[in-house]
C-alpha cells in the first residue's frame, strides 16, 4: 500500500494526488508532523536566505514558514497541491503574526510557473514525490526562479532503520552529479541529509 501510494503520489495525475492529499491532511494525518522546529533544514535556511526571499515547495501545513527564524527571511511563497494544507498554513501564519510575509498558492510544484526569483528554492522531503527522470528537467526550469546567487536547498532521509533508501539516495546522487554543490551534510543516525547547490548556467 505504501509503495502503491508512493507510485501514484509521483506518477499519478494532478485530480488524483491532490484528493489524496486533501483527505489526508483534512484527517490530520500529518498531525504528528507539525512541529519540527529542531530541524537541521532551518540553519542552512538561515545561511542562504540572508534575509532574503524563499520559495517552498510542497510546504504542506506551513512548518517552515512559522518555524523558521522571523529574522532569516523578508519574504516567503509556500507552494503545495492542498488546500487543507494550505489553510492550515495561512492560519498559522495569521496566529503567528507572519501573513504580511507569508503567503500560500495552490498548485502541484510540477507544473508551478512564477515569474518572482528567490534567493531559496526549498524542496523540504518534497523530492520523494518527483520522478527520478525529472527532477534534472525540474531543477533547470525552476533554475529561472533563482537570483543570480540563489541556491537549491534539498533535504531528504536517505535511511530507514540504518539502511539505506534506494531512491531518496538516488535522488541526491542525480543533483549532486548534476549541479555544483555548496554544501551537503548528513544528520546524525537517521539519515536525514541537506544539500545545498547552485544551478547549472547556460
Amino acid at each position: 500500500m505504501q509503495f502503491a501510494r508512493g507510485f501514484v503520489l509521483s506518477y499519478g495525475p494532478q485530480s488524483v494526488k491532490r484528493k489524496i492529499w486533501e483527505k489526508e491532511y483534512r484527517e490530520n494525518k500529518w498531525h504528528f508532523a507539525e512541529s519540527s522546529a529542531a530541524d537541521c533544514v532551518y540553519e542552512n535556511l538561515e545561511k542562504y536566505a540572508r534575509n532574503g526571499s524563499i520559495l517552498d515547495l510542497g510546504c504542506g501545513s506551513g512548518n517552515t514558514a512559522n518555524e523558521l527564524a522571523e529574522s532569516a527571511y523578508t519574504s516567503y511563497l509556500g507552494v503545495d497541491i492542498s488546500a487543507e494544507a494550505l489553510a492550515k498554513a495561512a492560519k498559522r501564519s495569521e496566529e503567528n503574526n507572519r501573513s504580511h510575509k507569508n503567503k500560500f498558492v495552490q498548485s502541484d510544484f510540477l507544473g508551478f510557473e512564477s515569474k518572482e526569483k528567490f534567493d531559496v528554492i526549498l524542496f523540504r522531503e518534497s523530492m520523494y514525490h518527483v520522478p527520478l527522470e525529472r527532477i534534472t528537467t525540474l531543477l533547470d526550469k525552476l533554475s529561472a526562479n533563482l537570483k543570480p546567487d540563489g541556491v537549491f536547498i534539498v533535504r531528504l532521509y536517505i535511511m530507514r532503520d540504518g539502511v539505506i533508501k534506494f531512491r531518496p539516495k538516488k535522488m541526491i546522487d542525480i543533483i549532486a552529479n548534476n549541479y555544483s554543490v555548496v554544501e551537503r551534510n548528513q544528520y546524525g543516525n537517521a539519515g536525514a541529509v541537506v544539500i545545498v547547490v547552485h544551478p547549472r548556467r547556460a
